[in-house]
């Protein structure tokens, strides 16, 4: 609508409730400021990327000019002659399945976890027979940070913001009566992942059931904590190789599992843009790869359970790219840097959840439009499973209400909106090829400058990937301060008189159940046999043998979380993060 009518209209408020005159005169008031767009106005992304007003064939960067560049490569001689344009080819640009969701659709995993591991049993159970077809655990702080549910340091923290994870006898609650050779298992956990997946390993020979027929993931991505998160524990060089103990471990033994996700998602949480998010992720994957060859494991043999997991921003057409993007510089560098010669080593496959820093604690219901549009975007791109966020976690851990509509988000995109049937249906855009082509140039310029400042160890201890993801936050909150940015019911739109959202919240009496049961557990255990086993696991961390047999030996003996923590703390250290 035009300024001059929306004057009119504003004027004109004899037969309108209140209510209509406030929102129209807020939405003249925007307009009237410059947020109209207008042919001269430059429009920017979220990431702060310029927009022209048209993409043709012939714009920079556009599909002529990239044929131009392809034809003068060298390289390109020596590629598929269609692999950019058919999906499941090389280098997989357009998806890395032939017939992607018209073959499978997305797995709709929602993430959950609070309280006790009995608590969060149930609402896996209820989110079971609501259709979702995979689990994400989420678990507390305290295990996030490997401390057991009784140390002091984790009081008031105990499964408020995930499930509280002390001991084997936690995991086998948490995961009661759930076939594991059927449900497939994402679990969110770092710097103790490799205690964590001792646990699960633990507790799936206990239930009888075979390592090699377990299907799920574990994050065990310690790089972005560096980055991002900052839930390390131990310096970066022994962190990453418990990483690859785990990865060279799956591979041998659990070749379902996806032994790491390696994730851009923490990264953009923490205020990245869009290109940062993109370079930093696949410079920690290429990383991991580096460090599992050192050890001498075949490139083909953990490549292909390599997996990704990204952010779905807001911005719909360059967070598609973003995953296109990722699929062809993954690709290439498998294949052409790294020697891979199997073709599911050079597949970027990724998990996608919407974004959490864009989740708003004022009119909160509006966070399921936000979502809506954040799902369709990861699904535009290609992702192989998706959560989506419940409206109301900007304000407590979801309610039951506020999941299953995030759940349905996801079903009425899977089933009714026609996105799956055909392939890739963005693909030959201008703008969105030329995103994509803009991105992977991004990400090469940022891979040079990681190396220039001496690879991965050297610049996190520069404090380099946290100097950036901080401009970039700094910059985009400058934009929306300005108003330069709108958020609905933030800074435009504002809704004086809201009502109060019922929210789902985790009591008192949570954290002394889980100390009890720990503290039970804790004297029933044999501390001889829990003290054997931490000696071995301090010895074997002294040297290079792989850890992850030797902590699921500790596991059965009932030793926790922080009691494996601390044996191998004595050997690594703790890290304490620069500050730049």
């Amino acid at each position: 609508m035009k300024p001059d009518m929306m004057k009119a209209e504003t004027r004109n408020t004899k037969h309108q409730t209140p209510n209509t005159k406030v929102v129209v005169s807020r939405i003249e008031g925007i307009e009237q400021a410059g947020h109209a767009l207008s042919p001269e106005k430059v429009a920017t992304t979220v990431s702060g990327r310029p927009i022209a007003p048209l993409y043709k064939a012939s714009s920079p960067g556009g599909p002529n000019q990239a044929n131009r560049d392809q034809a003068n490569s060298d390289q390109a001689s020596r590629d598929q002659p269609n692999g950019d344009e058919e999906p499941g080819k090389y280098p997989f640009k357009r998806g890395v399945h032939a017939s992607m969701y018209r073959g499978r659709l997305w797995t709709m995993r929602q993430f959950a976890g609070f309280g006790t591991p009995q608590q969060t049993n149930e609402r896996f159970q209820f989110l079971l027979q609501k259709g979702q077809t995979g689990l994400s655990t989420a678990f507390d702080l305290p295990t996030l940070m490997g401390l057991d549910s009784d140390n002091p340091r984790a009081a008031g923290e105990v499964g408020r913001l995930g499930v509280a994870m002390d001991t084997l006898d936690d995991m086998l609650a948490l995961f009661d009566k759930i076939n594991l050779e059927q449900v497939s298992v994402s679990m969110t956990i770092n710097a103790p992942a490799i205690v964590v997946m001792a646990f699960y390993l633990a507790a799936a020979e206990e239930r009888g059931f075979d390592w090699r027929r377990l299907r799920g993931t574990i994050q065990n991505d310690i790089l972005k904590e560096f980055h991002a998160q900052n839930e390390f524990v131990f310096p970066p060089e022994p962190s990453v190789r418990l990483v690859c103990d785990v990865i060279e471990f799956c591979t041998r033994h659990v070749p379902q599992w996806n032994p790491v996700s390696i994730s851009g998602y923490h990264i953009r949480e923490a205020g990245s843009t869009a290109a940062q998010e993109l370079a930093f992720t696949l410079a920690d994957g290429f990383h991991y790869v580096e460090q599992c060859l050192a050890r001498g494991v075949a490139v083909d043999d953990f490549a292909p359970r390599l997996s990704f997991f990204f952010n779905a921003h807001n911005d719909l057409f360059e967070e598609a790219a973003k995953y296109r993007a990722a699929r062809v510089v993954w690709a290439e560098a498998m294949r052409n840097d790294y020697g891979a010669r199997n073709e599911a080593s050079w597949k970027l496959r990724c998990h996608a959840q919407t974004a959490g820093c864009s989740l708003q604690d004022k009119q909160p219901e509006v966070n399921l439009i936000r979502v809506a549009y954040q799902a369709l975007a990861a699904v535009l791109g290609g992702c192989q499973s998706l959560h989506t966020n419940s409206m109301d976690e900007a304000l407590a851990l979801p309610s039951e209400h506020a999941v299953t509509l995030a759940l349905r988000t996801q079903q009425v995109l899977a089933y009714e909106t026609g996105v799956t049937n055909t392939v890739d249906p963005l693909g030959g855009s201008y703008f969105v090829e030329t995103l994509t082509n803009e991105l992977k140039a991004d990400a090469a310029t940022y891979f040079d400058r990681i190396e220039a400042a001496g690879g991965m160890v050297a610049a996190i201890d520069a404090g380099f990937f946290r100097r950036e993801i901080a401009d970039a936050a700094f910059a985009y909150q400058r934009e929306v301060d300005a108003h330069r940015k709108l958020i609905v019911g933030v800074n435009a739109f504002v809704e004086p008189d809201e009502k109060p959202l019922e929210v789902c919240t985790a009591g008192d009496q949570v954290e002394k159940d889980q100390i009890a049961a720990l503290r039970a557990i804790k004297k029933q255990a044999d501390k001889t046999e829990i003290e054997r086993c931490l000696q071995e696991i301090r010895r074997a961390a002294a040297g290079n043998q792989n850890l992850v047999g030797i902590i699921v030996e500790a596991a059965r003996a009932r030793a926790s979380v922080e009691q494996i923590m601390n044996a191998l703390a004595d050997e690594f250290g703790r890290y304490q993060a620069r500050i730049a």
